[in-house]
């Protein structure tokens, strides 16, 4: 069988953690910041985990995992 190939969109917004859970970044973190309270953006900045409706997806575009 030939080798799976990793989606590479999804290898840099994903990593695994070492108990195998995956680990993502919030979205509207980046710009138009000032109309945003100081909590909300200090919220933004802490990665979460995927939730269980989206695993299999991320799981199978990055077959082989992201250190």
């Amino acid at each position: 069988m030939p080798k799976l190939k990793t989606h590479k969109g999804a290898a840099k917004r994903f990593r695994t953690t070492a108990s195998g859970k995956i680990k993502r970044g919030h979205s509207h973190a980046r710009h138009i910041l000032t109309k945003k309270s100081t909590k909300r953006k200090r919220g933004l900045d802490i990665d979460t985990i995927v939730s269980d409706g989206d695993i299999k997806r991320v799981q199978a575009m990055l077959p082989y995992g992201r250190d």
